[in-house]
């Protein structure tokens, strides 16, 4: 296992390398325009590599169960619940509902940030926990308070409306193991990660942290 993660260390710092010698190259160029700007960033996300190493799991003595951590609940009593009034809030347009009361959403415009593409049937989209459940689980959350899961499964600032297909790509895997289709949301999605790693003062593996760093690195630019 040593020399697995040195290993990965090792590749990651030489792609830490190449981004670090490809911004300084184009630097002088960035403020020409702001097209120009944009490219040089882009070039830099490109630059990180994917990895697919297997999670370092901590010791976890209760097993993960998705019925522990309750979702989606109506905070409010309005009859929409918390999927609901993300896909309210999100939509690109007036919503249409499944009834005249208003509890469910059939139809709206949502553009999904991990793909780049627009939907506009509420099936056809998942809401994405960031910081997937099991993740926070298996990082620092398996003695939390069904309170504190419940409070954490449904912290709008760790939900995001994604295509299901995507959703179900992703699974519980971190960064290290999985970053977005949509290169442009890499930063986003970095930023966000580590807010709600930092929020709920959640473990970060070593792999994960290297993988985080490069990308904070490379949104510098």
């Amino acid at each position: 296992m040593k020399v697995f993660i040195k290993k990965s260390v090792w590749v990651l710092a030489i792609a830490f390398t190449f981004i670090s010698i490809g911004c300084a190259q184009i630097s002088k160029q960035v403020e020409q325009s702001d097209t120009l700007a944009k490219e040089t960033h882009t070039t830099a996300i490109e630059t990180i590599p994917k990895p697919t190493a297997k999670p370092l799991l901590e010791s976890v003595t209760r097993p993960y169960n998705r019925k522990d951590w309750p979702h989606w609940i109506d905070e409010d009593k309005d009859c929409q619940n918390t999927r609901q009034e993300l896909l309210i809030a999100t939509s690109q347009v007036s919503v249409k509902f499944t009834n005249p009361k208003h509890c469910t959403v059939k139809y709206g415009q949502w553009y999904g940030v991990y793909t780049g593409k627009t939907f506009a049937k509420a099936s056809d989209v998942d809401i994405d926990h960031v910081v997937p459940l099991a993740h926070a689980h298996r990082h620092g959350a398996q003695n939390w308070t069904r309170a504190q899961r419940r409070a954490f499964a449904n912290d709008y600032e760790n939900l995001l409306v994604v295509d299901d297909s995507t959703n179900q790509s992703k699974s519980d895997k971190a960064p290290h193991e999985w970053l977005p289709p949509n290169k442009s949301f890499w930063c986003e999605y970095g930023k966000r990660w580590e807010h709600i790693k930092e929020k709920y003062r959640l473990h970060y593996s070593q792999l994960e942290r290297i993988t985080l760093n490069q990308l904070a690195e490379a949104c510098l630019e």
